[in-house]
């Protein structure tokens, strides 16, 4: 399965089709105690703000000051390794 990143009409938001329940919907912010362990793995990543989770995407929130092409690519993997199949 392959995870989706797409852009937003918000400059710092994007979002990222899982393609399976990812739960929520869910809303966590920097410095929150998420229950789900690949939440809390984004909030780590430098420059996003916010995690926001129903149906089958998620969507991640950065600071104006940090590129997507520094979190696009690690928050792909996290989201890969927590929905990806595993069989």
């Amino acid at each position: 399965m392959s995870i989706s990143p797409e852009h937003t009409p918000n400059p710092n938001a994007f979002k990222f089709t899982v393609g399976v329940p990812v739960g929520g919907p869910g809303t966590h912010v920097k410095g929150s105690n998420p229950e789900e362990e690949w939440v809390a793995d984004l909030l780590q990543l430098e420059g996003v703000t916010s995690i926001f989770f129903t149906a089958d995407f998620v969507t991640i929130s950065k600071t104006p000051d940090v590129d997507w092409d520094a979190i696009v690519p690690e928050a792909t993997r996290i989201l890969e390794d927590a929905f990806g199949d595993h069989g």
